[in-house]
């Protein structure tokens, strides 16, 4: 085989007369007249028209996302996106198994209602995080950057309306929560989530842990229906994946005003909950620490 492939590649120059004869020899000789040349140029012509529409479906349809760095934006954001929608999924079971598991104990008289669920190695109730960091200033962030023994100085501090005939005094904190539920996840500034997720059914009132005004009321991609409240002393609330919101920007809040209907609005969500979170002064506060029964 080897040997004619060689002999038909040397006679690229010339005309051939290719003889095909049966095994048993019982048909007639059959003869054809090629030319090498030709032949090898329609193969390559061939081969590179099949490498052309191969280029044009790796680079101008989705099959581009299979090759590492080919990838679109839109894909990528993509990705990004289910691994955060996984992230959460993982925490949320953990959460409902660990919520589970403490009700098991309570109702076999293991623990008191009152009582902490104990723990037989405290190492394994801090999760393991793995990956880098979601900000290179995660730190900031880490509780609790405003004590709370430092609020209470500064109780004359307020929020001026724009007429000067009122004012709002700063939160006493800690304060009830916005909602009744139980929390599904807390704060976790290492990883991006500057919130205590707060898992309530679908359709409960939402309300203001404080008085102030309202500075978004808006939709958003991640976070659903989204509205936040500008409290005095630098204080701002917010609470995502609404159902429903009651208010608009610019109206002043009282504290525990309704102020939305909770949902389960927006990519990032895992189940009917209340994300909330509490900044001061630009840095994200642990809402554990401010407010009472939970």
């Amino acid at each position: 085989m080897f040997s004619f492939l060689g002999d038909f590649i040397r006679s690229t120059g010339q005309a051939l007369d290719v003889i095909l004869l049966d095994e048993d020899g019982l048909d007639a000789p059959r003869r054809y007249r090629v030319r090498p040349g030709q032949v090898l140029v329609a193969t390559a012509g061939v081969a590179s028209v099949l490498g052309l529409f191969m280029l044009f479906l790796v680079v101008a349809t989705p099959l581009r996302g299979l090759f590492p760095g080919l990838a679109t934006a839109e894909m990528k954001s993509e990705a990004r996106m289910n691994a955060l929608r996984l992230q959460a999924l993982e925490d949320s079971l953990q959460s409902q198994v660990e919520y589970m598991t403490h009700l098991r104990n309570l109702m076999m008289g293991r623990v008191s209602a009152g009582q902490a669920q104990p723990l037989d190695d405290p190492a394994e109730s801090v999760p393991a995080i793995v990956g880098d960091p979601s900000s290179a200033d995660w730190e900031d962030h880490v509780r609790p950057p405003i004590a709370l023994d430092r609020l209470q100085v500064e109780a004359s501090a307020t929020l001026p309306v724009a007429l000067g005939t009122s004012s709002l005094s700063i939160p006493r904190f800690p304060v009830l929560p916005p909602v009744e539920g139980f929390v599904t996840r807390g704060f976790e500034p290492r990883i991006g989530h500057y919130a205590l997720d707060i898992a309530v059914t679908e359709g409960s009132v939402v309300r203001s842990v404080s008085a102030g005004y309202v500075v978004l009321s808006d939709w958003t991609h991640d976070g659903g229906y989204v509205i936040a409240v500008q409290h005095s002393g630098g204080f701002l609330s917010v609470y995502k994946h609404n159902q429903r919101l009651l208010k608009r920007i610019g109206d002043r809040i009282a504290a525990r005003e309704p102020i939305a209907i909770s949902g389960n609005t927006g990519e990032v969500t895992t189940g009917p909950h209340l994300h909330f979170e509490l900044w001061r002064d630009g840095l994200a506060q642990d809402p554990e620490d401010f407010l009472l029964a939970l």
